[in-house]
This record gives structure tokens, C-alpha cells and sequence, in this order.
């Protein structure tokens, strides 16, 4: 086996320009799916920390009509805490949201809104609710920046908010902004108010009345509580998020397949030359004693040393450029706030060891087999003819 190497080594480096063209070809592949596979396990890992924080904590107790996809459920879907949940509330492991549809007129223009009333002082999420604890005679509301921005809204100002009670007559309070927040989390920002829920009961008379109850981080696999209310775990709530990212790790593959295809046919259309152009050294080799097989296995050794040395390249490019990207992040902000992704504004891949040795594996295991296709043929020639430099 120790022959074999020195041989295959031998003749990959004597092959000269061609061997580093498909090191080159291969050790691009190496970088680049390893390189957008932690992209897209960054993109998940942040998504999943930004939403965790600002948003579902350790889950949440969703009242039974509550749909968040459609705004119509939000009339009907609140209701009063359990004991059992209220016992929650007190002990300060769990805070509850109460959910209203309203209308509000920036610059004199009619706008659909959610109001999203809170209890000023929790720490189960991680907003600054704690502003809404303002004592200023007007309702305090808080928004985020993105929602800030579209609306030409600055902290200080007044607007107009309509809302519907608990007997369906409208309603209008005026509101004074008195934070605006920044968050990654595009679900609580666009669209949304944040006042106190105390207020909000009262301004609809839903006395006690709750639509989401968020629990403490560190208190997940909780069962219902009854019919009424239903829990939601963070894998329930963060589905859309690692739907998302998966598919498009699974899309991406593809393409990266697709060049690892082209790669692979150079690596094949190498081994085939290779075969026809050493024909006589086939022949001289077997006829001073190596076996057929040990013939193919240098030949496939060859062919597999290619991904060895494309590795060994890769990582010698590849793992500063990996280094800077992984500490440094990429700036998508754009892109970002174009898909109403705003937790990857600032993304920062994550490259595991594991992504990194699977990647190396299967490349290289494609390789060899690739190399061995074309090498079978060597078993099954005449080294007479082969010395006189005839393939069969």
C-alpha cells in the first residue's frame, strides 16, 4: 500500500498543470459549500435567538380562536386566565398580551394596526416595556424603528388611535410615543403598538382578559391548561423560521451539486486520459509483478489524492476568508429589511466541525469513486497488448 502512495503521488505531481487545475476546481467547491452551509446555519441560529428573545421566551399559551395569520380572529380570541395561569402571572414567570385590531392617521392617512398591550415592568421578553411605565397623562406607546421609519414617527409625538371595545363600538384615545425601540424581530415591529395592557382592558373593557400568555424561558413543555388555552412550544413557534432556512439550504445544495457534477467530470475526463495515454506503463507495471487490482487501486489513489490536495488548498484560502466572515459578520441590512428578515441585518455564519469533516467526506468519497469508474477498465486489459500501447 506504502508503493501505491509513492506512486500515485508521484504521477499526480508529474502531471503538472492539469493536476492543480482540478485541485483548484475542487478546492473552490470545498469553500464554497462549506462557506454558504454556515451562512444559512448562521441565518437559523440568529433567527431563532432574535425570536426567542424579543418575542416567545420559553413559549406561549395561545387563547383557542387566536390565529396570528388572521388579523379577523383577533376580535374574538381573548378570554380570562386560568387559576393555574393566573398563578403564573403573579409569580412573575409568565406575562400576558392582550391583542386588539386598531386604526391609526399618520399625516392624516388611514392605517390598519395591532395593538399589542403588555405589562410594563417583565422581564420574560427582552423589549424595553419598562418605558411604558410613563406617567404622562397621554397613553404611552411604544413601536419599533422599522414601524418608526415607514410612518415618520419620532418619539414625542401624538397620534390618533380608534379601536373597537368588548361591545363592538368604537372608540378613540390619543397617544403620545414615548419609545421607540430597535428590534431584529419584524413580527412585533411593522404594524404593531405597544401601550399597557392595564390600559388596553380598560379602553375595551376586556377586564382581565388576556390573547397570549408568554412563559418564562426555562419553563417549556407545558401542557395545555384546558380547551380554552393551548400551548405552543418554541419548535411550534419558530416553524416558519427553520422552514425557511431549510429550504434554502436544500435549493442551494442543488446548485452547489451541480458544480461539484462539473468538478467530478473533470476529475473522471482526467483518469480516462490518463488510462489511454499510460497505457504502456499499464502494461510494463503488470508485467513486473503488479497484480490488476493493485494497478486499479493506483490509478483510483491518483484520482482520490486530487480531493486530498484540493482540501489541503482549500484550507489554506479558505479558512482566513471563513475566520473574517465568521468574526466580522456580513452586512445584508438591505436584503434584510427587502424580505422582512431584519435578524439577519448583521449575520454572522456559523461553521461547525461537523459541517466542515462532512463536507471534506463526501467530497472526497465522490472523488474516489469517480476514479474508479474509469479505472476498472485496467483490470480487464491484455499487458501484452498494452506494452505494444493498445488499449484492448
Amino acid at each position: 500500500m506504502k508503493l501505491e502512495f509513492k506512486l500515485a503521488y508521484k504521477n499526480i505531481i508529474g502531471a503538472g498543470l492539469r493536476t492543480w487545475l482540478n485541485v483548484a476546481i475542487l478546492s473552490f467547491i470545498y469553500v464554497l459549500i462549506i462557506g454558504s452551509q454556515g451562512i444559512y446555519d448562521g441565518m437559523m441560529k440568529q433567527g431563532v435567538r432574535v425570536e426567542t428573545d424579543d418575542r416567545i421566551a420559553g413559549g406561549q399559551f395561545w387563547h383557542k380562536d387566536y390565529d396570528p395569520n388572521d388579523p379577523f380572529s383577533y376580535d374574538d380570541s381573548h378570554a380570562e386566565l386560568t387559576a393555574k395561569l393566573q398563578d403564573m402571572v403573579i409569580s412573575e414567570t409568565a406575562v400576558p398580551m392582550l391583542i386588539k385590531r386598531a386604526t391609526i392617521y399618520p399625516d392624516g392617512r388611514m392605517k390598519s394596526v395591532l395593538i399589542r398591550g403588555i405589562k410594563p415592568m417583565q422581564d420574560i421578553v427582552k423589549i424595553p416595556t419598562n418605558s411604558l411605565g410613563n406617567t404622562h397623562k397621554k397613553l404611552p406607546v411604544m413601536i419599533g424603528t422599522r414601524m418608526a421609519s415607514t410612518n415618520n414617527f419620532q418619539e414625542g409625538d401624538y397620534l390618533t388611535i380608534r379601536l373597537r371595545d368588548i361591545d363592538g363600538t368604537f372608540d378613540a384615545v390619543e397617544g403620545r410615543i414615548v419609545k421607540i425601540m430597535s428590534t431584529r424581530s419584524v413580527t412585533i415591529d411593522k404594524g404593531q403598538l405597544w401601550i399597557p395592557i392595564q390600559k388596553l382592558r380598560e379602553i375595551t373593557g376586556m377586564k382581565n382578559e388576556t390573547t397570549v400568555l408568554t412563559i418564562k424561558t426555562g419553563l417549556e413543555n407545558i401542557p395545555g391548561d384546558t380547551e380554552t388555552w393551548s400551548f405552543k412550544d418554541r419548535d411550534y413557534l419558530l416553524r416558519d423560521i427553520i422552514k425557511m432556512v431549510k429550504s434554502k439550504k436544500v435549493s442551494g445544495l442543488i446548485m452547489y451539486m451541480v458544480l461539484l457534477f462539473l468538478a467530478l467530470l473533470a476529475v473522471f475526463d482526467t483518469q480516462v486520459l490518463a488510462i489511454f495515454k499510460r497505457r504502456k506503463e499499464i502494461g510494463t507495471l503488470i508485467a513486473l509483478g503488479m497484480t490488476r487490482s493493485q494497478v486499479v487501486k493506483l490509478f483510483t489513489l491518483e484520482g482520490a489524492m486530487h480531493g486530498v490536495l484540493a482540501a489541503l488548498v482549500g484550507a489554506l484560502y479558505g479558512t482566513p476568508l471563513i475566520y473574517l466572515f465568521a468574526k466580522t459578520g456580513m452586512d445584508f441590512t438591505e436584503v434584510a429589511e427587502a424580505y422582512g428578515m431584519g435578524y439577519i441585518a448583521m449575520l454572522y455564519p456559523v461553521y461547525s466541525a461537523g459541517l466542515v469533516i462532512g463536507t471534506v467526506f463526501i467530497v472526497m468519497l465522490t472523488v474516489t469513486v469517480v476514479s474508479f469508474i474509469p479505472s476498472r477498465k485496467i483490470a480487464t486489459l491484455d499487458p501484452t497488448k498494452a506494452l505494444k500501447g493498445k488499449v484492448s
